[in-house]
């Protein structure tokens, strides 16, 4: 007996009862395989400011985007990118902060010493604090030592609230940081020896 219309589509509503899913487990399966792997940096955008430029035709509009980079494990960097959309700008950062890393020396969970630092109009002290004290650091500084991987830490930012100079003043600072090892290396003599 030949199938009437009714009969194809009641065969069709059967068969798409029987595997209901899978056309959605099939576009899971493809989202899973484009997925790109999770990357050990971090990074988080501390100040977005919008550039005008004013040209005969009238004025441009663009962003500048500053972004701190670190892997929590003792290295961190910031840079600033430029672009006329905010994600642009944002990954422009990101990939310049990655070429210029900083190798945070550290003492167990703090920093080894105190440090003053100058940059531009911006001081930031940086001060060694015990264990369970926290990141006390405000703007800027926080997002740098935060990604850093320092754990314990005391911070205080004079003369300016500009974000781009305390990210660069905490950087500088950080990049003068010195452990008892390689201070005794670049005199000759043992860590005994300069500890005391």
């Amino acid at each position: 007996m030949p199938m009437n219309e009714n009969d194809r589509q009641n065969d069709r509503q059967n068969d798409r009862q029987d595997r209901p899913f899978e056309r959605r487990d099939r576009r899971d399966r493809d989202r899973r395989d484009r997925e790109e792997p999770v990357s050990e940096w971090k990074e988080r955008l501390v100040a977005l400011n919008r550039v005008t430029k004013v040209v005969k035709g009238g004025k441009n509009f663009r962003f500048a985007a500053l972004v701190v980079v670190g892997n929590e494990k003792g290295q961190v960097g910031a840079a600033i990118g430029k672009a006329k959309e905010v994600p642009e700008a944002i990954r422009k950062a990101s990939e310049a902060a990655k070429k210029y890393l900083v190798t945070v020396p550290m003492e167990g969970t703090t920093i080894p010493h105190a440090i003053d630092v100058l940059y531009g109009t911006a001081k930031v002290v940086l001060l060694p604090a015990e264990e369970g004290a926290g990141v006390i650091a405000g703007g800027g500084a926080r997002a740098v030592l935060e990604l850093a991987g320092v754990k314990d830490i005391r911070t205080k930012t004079f003369g300016t609230n500009n974000r781009i100079n305390t990210v660069k003043a905490t950087l500088e600072g950080l990049k003068g940081l010195r452990n008892a090892e390689t201070v005794a290396k670049m005199r000759g003599k043992t860590v005994e020896e300069i500890i005391g």
